[in-house]
């Protein structure tokens, strides 16, 4: 199990994440913005034009109310901020977008969570239909993660959750289900999902949970027919801007 690291690599070919690793912090910006715009051509109109309205409507208040010159700088700073947090919140929704219905994309999601909290390499669980469960330890307790068919699912969450049980003695277990079905989690709300839950335990705790959870075999079944060789987990797509 690794803990969480703040700098992650962008998921994206090998030759565009290289070119982005090498790029200046401008540069990075306009790569960032294509993405977007590939993902939701309206979204940057959107937002240059609402870091601009900002801006329009403290001058126009400068003009009327005065003094014009105390107005303007925060015209373009609340133009700025607008700007940045549209342009944000763009970026994210093009980020999940990117991952969404890739093996492994869960994963990716986990490796980002801010915070304390110890995320696995790779699954705890799988059958041979490909369906994975990953556990998550931090201060709210244990938190199981499936990944696949809800019916395959069902039943490989209760035996992790049985087998996390044995050693995590009154220690709160999370099952959550990722997908856009009923009852699932879909892959842009698990992260703000898990964020919310509340903190059960101390610092201490969570490691002593860790120690005796790396006693846990992982219940892994080997897939029928070839292992496909090319599959790799998604990374998020956060590119370095200083």
């Amino acid at each position: 199990m690794a803990r969480t690291s703040k700098n992650q690599d962008p998921v994206l070919d090998p030759s565009t994440a290289q070119e982005m690793a090498n790029a200046g912090r401008f540069k990075q910006i306009r790569m960032v913005a294509g993405l977007v715009n590939k993902a939701n051509p309206k979204a940057m109109p959107i937002t240059i034009g609402s870091g601009l309205g900002a801006a329009a409507v403290l001058v126009l208040l400068g003009v009327f109310i005065g003094p014009l010159w105390l107005f303007i700088p925060l015209a373009v700073l609340l133009g700025m901020l607008v700007t940045v947090f549209l342009f944000g919140r763009f970026a994210q929704t093009a980020q999940y977008s990117a991952i969404e219905g890739q093996l492994g994309a869960p994963l990716a999601v986990l490796r980002q969570l801010r915070g304390n909290w110890t995320v696995p390499e790779e699954p705890v669980a799988a059958n041979r239909n490909m369906d994975v469960v990953y556990r998550v330890v931090g201060r709210p307790g244990v938190i199981l993660i499936g990944e696949g068919s809800p019916n395959g699912l069902a039943s490989l969450l209760a035996a992790e959750k049985k087998k996390v049980a044995r050693v995590a003695y009154e220690v709160p277990i999370f099952e959550f289900q990722v997908g856009n079905g009923e009852g699932q989690v879909p892959i842009s709300k698990l992260q703000r999902k898990i964020m919310r839950l509340p903190r059960n335990l101390k610092p201490d705790a969570v490691r002593d949970i860790n120690h005796r959870l790396k006693a846990l075999a992982p219940t892994m079944q080997a897939p029928k027919g070839p292992i496909p060789r090319n599959i790799r987990q998604p990374k998020m797509p956060r590119p370095k801007t200083r």
